[in-house]
């Protein structure tokens, strides 16, 4: 029969003895300014935005890159309206590193005389003086319509608009606004064209028919509904054809 063979005195009291060290020096490294973070080192994103992520993180300057609470430090710095996530990382002796995702922006939203950024989540990223970013579509809400930097916009206040925008990718013409009214989504293009997706569900695959369509248009054509994927329509003066 086998005999059970148990650790003498001696080990249990040296395994107890080590563990007691590895804690007292992991205690010590939190205590103690051996590793305080003196360099925080952010990239990804714009040169603004890193400044950002660094003023944000100065309070932790002089702490213990050992002590770091690190989901605390990266839902901070995901909580600035210009971040979508960021990973960290302890560079000893000295250094937290940090590697964000920054938001990126879709649509200038305009609210009376106010506009802001708005990125491809439907999240208002910052303020920004009027005639800007001209080259971005545009979104108009409603002035009574709350907006606040690091907010989600509602579906029907901005939201299902900018994420449409965000699939949008390469089109053959450019877009001037996006919007979704009565629960219909279109965006109206530069040259006029009204282009009309109905409900905002199958938003890619109806892009993917827009982009095909768009290329084929006859002169004078207003409108294009691709509210129905399989049977693209259009509208002009004075006659409507399908596209089929």
């Amino acid at each position: 029969m086998a005999r059970l063979l148990l650790p003498s005195g001696r080990s249990l009291a040296l395994g107890l003895a080590l563990l007691a060290l590895g804690g007292g020096a992991y205690t010590a490294a939190r205590e103690t300014p051996l590793f305080a973070v003196r360099q925080i080192d952010v990239r990804g994103g714009t040169p603004e935005v890193r400044t950002q992520v660094r003023r944000e993180l100065a309070p932790l300057l002089g702490t213990s890159l050992v002590g770091l609470d690190g989901s605390a430090l990266t839902h901070r710095v995901a909580a600035l309206p210009t971040v979508v996530s960021a990973v960290y990382d302890r560079t000893f002796p000295h250094t937290l590193r940090v590697t964000v995702v920054p938001e990126t922006p879709v649509a200038v939203l305009h609210r009376g005389t106010e506009t802001w950024l708005v990125s491809a989540r439907g999240r208002v990223v910052v303020r920004i003086p009027a005639r800007t970013s001209l080259l971005l579509p545009r979104i108009w809400v409603p002035t009574a319509t709350a907006v606040s930097a690091g907010a989600f916009l509602a579906p029907a206040d901005g939201g299902a608009a900018a994420r449409a925008l965000a699939l949008v990718g390469r089109f053959p013409a450019r877009i001037a606004t996006a919007a979704l009214s009565h629960g219909e989504l279109s965006f109206r293009l530069r040259s006029g064209i009204e282009v009309r997706f109905g409900d905002p569900t199958d938003v890619r695959l109806k892009l993917a028919i827009a982009r095909r369509a768009l290329l084929l248009l006859p002169p004078g054509t207003t409108y294009l509904d691709v509210s129905v994927p399989g049977r693209p329509v259009t509208g002009g003066n004075p006659q409507v054809s399908g596209l089929g």
